[in-house]
């Protein structure tokens, strides 16, 4: 074999592992990527059916609820907008309260998100900036519905526009 042959084989050679190398990174990438979604995003059918993804929100006030068994907590997470009921098998953190901050990370089951895990916020100020993000967009629709709904009563059946503006 010449040397010219050689380095050719080894060129290729060496193309081919960097490939399947990449192709492992990317892949292993891939599998651990986890997107955050707002309960109004849930409703909208937004986020994945049958994969793990994260959602952010409040602890609503009065949700939560423990069974006998001591380690399963059921509790409803919400954006303002829209609530999402959650199910968490394991030991929350201490931080965890009611109208806190609250992401839980896990996977929807009809219409209930079952939480492999559960992060709550670390100091009075914090909120992650997803779950802020999603309250904030939440309230401003909110104000945008009301101030829609809140506009001039309609005028009578018959009645001119200026005569009413008068």
């Amino acid at each position: 074999m010449k040397s010219r042959h050689k380095r050719l084989a080894l060129i290729v050679g060496g193309l081919a592992a960097l490939g399947v190398a990449a192709t492992l990174v990317l892949n292993a990438f891939n599998s651990n990527l986890v997107f955050f979604f707002s309960p109004t995003d849930v409703a909208a059918g937004k986020a994945p059916v049958g994969k793990t993804f994260r959602i952010g929100g409040m602890v609503e006030q009065g949700s939560v609820q423990r069974e006998a068994d001591g380690v399963t907590v059921r509790f409803i997470v919400t954006d303002t907008e829209k609530t999402l009921p959650v199910a968490y098998k394991g030991i929350l953190p201490d931080l965890f309260q009611e109208g806190k901050g609250v992401v839980a990370q896990g996977k929807l089951e009809g219409d209930r998100f079952v939480a492999s895990e559960v992060l709550a916020k670390h100091d009075e100020n914090y909120m992650p900036p997803e779950a802020a993000k999603a309250v904030s967009d939440a309230h401003a629709r909110a104000a945008a519905n009301k101030g829609a709904d809140s506009g001039a009563a309609p005028l009578p059946t018959g009645t001119p526009a200026t005569a009413a503006a008068k």
